[in-house]
């Protein structure tokens, strides 16, 4: 199993070793993205930008997609009256038809 299944494929995923392998096979370059009701400028909430574009770009489904925000992705379904992590809670409610970006966020190395 490559790497990308391996993520794919394990729900309790931490983020961090996410982005280090997206750090690892993608050239990243910040672009607007768009997330339901959550407009992002490009430059900020940059990991949540490189989790979706991989996500997108490697067929993950919703579940699998989430499961890659690791512990950010727990702290909203232990808050779930809470308004933080605008975006996992956004794209929980508005699933891939709800994510667009401005432009090409990552490129294989």
């Amino acid at each position: 199993m490559n790497r990308i299944e391996a993520i794919k494929n394990n729900p309790s995923i931490d983020v961090e070793t996410v982005i280090e392998l997206i750090d690892t096979l993608y050239d990243y370059h910040p672009v607007d993205f768009k997330n339901g009701e959550v407009s992002n400028a490009a430059g900020t909430n940059d990991i949540t930008c490189k989790l979706f574009a991989f996500a997108k770009l490697n067929d993950f489904t919703q579940e699998q997609t989430l499961a890659c925000f690791g512990h950010y992705y727990q702290d909203v379904l232990n808050t779930p009256d809470a308004d933080d992590h605008q975006n996992i809670r956004n794209f929980m409610q508005h699933s891939w038809g709800g994510v667009s970006f401005s432009g090409t966020a990552l490129t294989e190395k």
